[in-house]
């Protein structure tokens, strides 16, 4: 599914114009950005939560030449899936 079908699917079930839908999200989108750079979280009852995890420095090796590259640390982003979400889904 594209952005574009998502918008209209979500503003059809809201009763908003398409614009309206689209900035609401584009708005939703950015704002759950932010939190997760400013490293907080944000937590959806039933839907799932958002949050960021440190990864720590490591060696890895290439599978194809051998060679060992050290990866740096860094931070990623975790989904973790709600109990509603998890059961719809199955």
């Amino acid at each position: 599914m594209t952005k574009a079908q998502f918008i209209t699917r979500v503003a059809s079930k809201s009763g908003l114009s398409k614009k309206d839908t689209d900035e609401v999200i584009q708005a939703a989108l950015e704002t759950l950005t932010e939190l997760l750079i400013e490293k907080d979280s944000i937590s959806f009852i039933d839907f799932g939560s958002f949050s960021t995890v440190k990864k720590a420095a490591r060696d890895v090796r290439i599978p194809s030449s051998g060679e060992i590259v050290h990866v740096p640390p860094k931070h990623a982003v975790k989904f973790k899936v709600g109990k509603a979400l998890k059961e719809a889904v199955e």
